[in-house]
């Protein structure tokens, strides 16, 4: 299509040719005007009804438009994203919960979509920290102590968008702040056990040298008696300590061994025998010499099995029977072991296998325990697959048992 310019010239141009040739054929001069102003008339119809000519693109930067951002708690891949987290995260706008996660809605319940978050989520320490949230200030994490129920802790952090929208994270440390407390419970109580038999053997050692040799006999050997005594409770003590240092290092490792349970209950009980002559005769086994094979280690495993049995030894009466057995359970086969002494109160039974706790600490430090011994023996448990279960009756004894899974036949 012509632009208008070109239209105009080329409608004068026939108007020039169309009165050249009238002139040329001998028209006389009114029709020649007559047509002049007919062709002027139609060029301008013409140029009047054609399109203007399209302007050269500017090269000036357009103007900038103003876009309203966009809510991120709106956005779907916000929401997807969302429903991945597994721990407890919040989206409000104006104090309002907008959007909650399912690990959130597990806490705090499904109500709390809608509602203001500081009745959302109810704790002191929360209300006061959110509502400085308006402020503008950066807000540092906050600790929920005793929330949601008493003996957890959570922490709780907002990371702020635009507008009045913010995102509010849920942290579980009850687990952490326990592991803590846990191992500063085992140093204080490590520390403990090992400075009191240092004291002992440190008191004796000093008597015995004021004495100059001026003691007699009997005297000198009942002191070297009780320092002994005193240095193999030190003894016991820290190889009990890394006993249970190397089981927890192994904790994560499944044994890929095959071994028999059996035969390793027979040397341990062969062993306890000669170092306990005086209970040697107590000791019944209730299991043939029919293999008990499961997957395990074998010195955990040894050492698993004395520790059940030399407390039994321990704790049960004299001339009484301490009973060990083997029993398969379907798939499965039960060590368990059972003595007649006076048995544990109820309230005690849960905190067994606590590292150093004892029912009475003069009788178990008397025997020589150290408070660790079930402690080991649920870890080594663990680490096999096995199941602990620890069953007594005041008056009349106590019954350890632990299943572990047998090797697959197929």
């Amino acid at each position: 299509m012509f632009d208008r310019l070109s239209s105009l010239v080329i409608a004068l141009t026939m108007i020039v040719i169309a009165a050249i040739f009238a002139a040329l054929t001998g028209g006389d001069l009114l029709a020649i005007a007559i047509m002049a102003i007919v062709g002027c008339i139609a060029a301008w119809t013409v140029y009047s009804a054609l399109p203007a000519s399209i302007a050269e693109p500017s090269t000036a930067p357009p103007s900038p438009t103003t876009i309203a951002p966009t809510s991120l708690l709106r956005h779907p891949d916000f929401a997807h994203w969302v429903d991945q987290e597994k721990e407890p995260l919040l989206g409000t706008a104006d104090n309002i919960v907008t959007i909650a996660n399912d690990a959130a809605v597990r806490l705090l319940g499904r109500h709390i979509v809608g509602a203001d978050v500081r009745t959302a989520i109810r704790h002191p320490a929360a209300t006061e920290w959110l509502s400085h949230i308006q402020g503008g200030t950066p807000l540092e994490p906050v600790n929920l102590v005793d929330f949601p129920r008493p003996g957890q802790r959570w922490t709780m952090r907002i990371a702020a968008l635009s507008g009045s929208e913010n995102i509010i994270f849920l942290s579980d440390r009850s687990a952490i702040d326990a592991a803590d407390r846990m191992r500063s419970d085992f140093v204080a109580n490590a520390s403990h056990e090992l400075r009191t038999p240092l004291a002992a053997i440190l008191g004796y050692v000093e008597t015995l040298q004021e004495m100059n040799g001026d003691t007699d006999a009997s005297t000198r050997d009942r002191f070297l008696s009780i320092i002994e005594r005193e240095a193999r409770r030190m003894q016991q003590l820290v190889i009990d300590l890394l006993s249970i240092s190397r089981v927890e290092a192994d904790r994560f490792r499944r044994p890929t061994t095959t071994v028999d349970l059996g035969a390793i209950l027979r040397t341990t009980v062969a062993q306890l025998g000669d170092s306990e002559p005086a209970r040697a005769k107590d000791v019944v086994t209730r299991f043939g010499d029919e293999p008990a094979l499961i997957l395990g280690d074998e010195a955990q495993l040894k050492q698993l099995a004395h520790n059940i049995v030399s407390n039994a030894m321990k704790y049960g009466h004299a001339d009484t029977p301490v009973t060990v057995e083997l029993a398969r359970e379907g798939r499965r086969i039960r060590l368990s072991v059972s003595d007649e002494g006076d048995g544990i109160a109820p309230d005690h039974l849960p905190r067994l296998t606590e590292r150093f706790y004892r029912v009475d600490e003069a009788r178990s430090r008397s025997v020589g325990g150290t408070g660790l011994g079930l402690a080991i023996v649920k870890h080594i448990s663990e680490r096999h697959q096995g199941q602990l279960d620890i069953e007594s009756e005041v008056g009349k004894g106590t019954r350890v048992s632990v299943t572990f899974p047998l090797v697959s036949e197929d």
